[in-house]
């Protein structure tokens, strides 16, 4: 186990394909998303990790983006030299999309690893589960967060960003 692992108290995967043995992950079902979508996903958001631009840190990330209308935008993350420009994989994906016209979205997956090699899960940060919540109703949207298309966890948005501050607060 790792060390943010022991810290956050977050078990590991026994084998491959298991999902995290907490209340957080959900396995795939019908009242979630299949498998099957769940894999494609992660083998799309996979295909981002050498678009990546990382020359500071090294870490790729790619996700994946399944809109209402069933289609898959993609993201990489860009890095920039001043660090706040900095963009994640998960705000390139949704800014593709809605600058498309995209506004409602079912599920994101998301893989990342030091040069481009998954070797742990990669949870989204907090700005992109923001940008998530202006976007997704938080009960219905699910985050798959993967090591491969065989080892995922499954989460709904609401579990990752349980208090968020969503166009509700602005009485929209």
């Amino acid at each position: 186990m790792s060390g943010e692992q022991e810290k956050l108290n977050v078990p590991v995967c026994q084998k491959k394909g298991e999902l995290a043995p907490f209340a957080g992950a959900l396995p795939p079902s019908a009242d979630t998303i299949s498998d099957l979508i769940c894999r494609e996903l992660i083998a799309e958001a996979k295909k981002m990790l050498p678009m990546a631009y990382a020359p500071y840190s090294g870490f790729q990330v790619g996700a994946a983006l399944l809109t209402a209308s069933k289609k898959i935008y993609t993201g990489c993350n860009i890095e920039n030299a001043a660090f706040s420009p900095t963009v994640c994989a998960e705000r390139t994906a949704f800014f593709k999309a809605v600058s498309e016209g995209e506004r409602e979205f079912t599920a994101i997956a998301v893989i990342g690893g030091k040069n481009g090699s998954p070797s742990d899960y990669t949870a989204p940060c907090g700005v992109c589960r923001q940008v998530m919540a202006e976007f997704c109703n938080l009960q219905k949207f699910y985050v798959i967060i993967a090591r491969s298309e065989e080892d995922y966890w499954l989460y709904r948005l609401d579990e990752l960003l349980p208090i968020s501050f969503s166009p509700k607060n602005l009485g929209r």
